[in-house]
């Protein structure tokens, strides 16, 4: 899909597509690397698919109205409407969905999508988060 060519997608219609190249890319490479290592191939296959794919987006922390020097990273913003939060590890935590979630808050987005690439089968460790969506 050239750039010129992309329709306007819904973050539905984006996720969808992150969720198809997440899975090509667990069936390729399957679970145990590093957290990196899928980041980098989702990031790699997204472009290709014609996304704008920001990676370690810094993000500012505006807390009672001061810029504080301290912000934070989203792993993933894929045309500026969906953020990928990406884990390998054993089993989420909550704090994982509640990292998620305060991103899209602070972020002013609607959809997260949490994927845990290091598991048997990654459709079951596909989460969507919203915030008012």
């Amino acid at each position: 899909m050239q750039r010129a060519q992309r329709k306007i997608m819904t973050e539905n219609e984006i996720s969808y597509k992150i969720i198809g190249a997440a899975i090509e890319i667990h069936k390729t490479i399957g679970p145990g690397l590093l957290e990196s290592a899928y980041e980098s191939a989702l990031v790699y296959d997204l472009r290709e698919l014609g996304f704008d794919v920001g990676q370690q987006k810094p993000m500012p922390f505006i807390y009672k109205g001061v810029h504080q020097d301290v912000g934070y990273r989203m792993d993933l913003i894929v045309n500026n409407k969906v953020i990928v939060e990406i884990k390998s590890v054993e089993n989420l935590a909550p704090v994982h969905y509640a990292q998620t979630l305060t991103y899209l808050r602070l972020s002013n987005l609607k959809l997260a999508l949490l994927i845990n690439f290091n598991s048997k089968i990654l459709k079951n460790s596909i989460h969507r988060i919203v915030n008012n969506l």
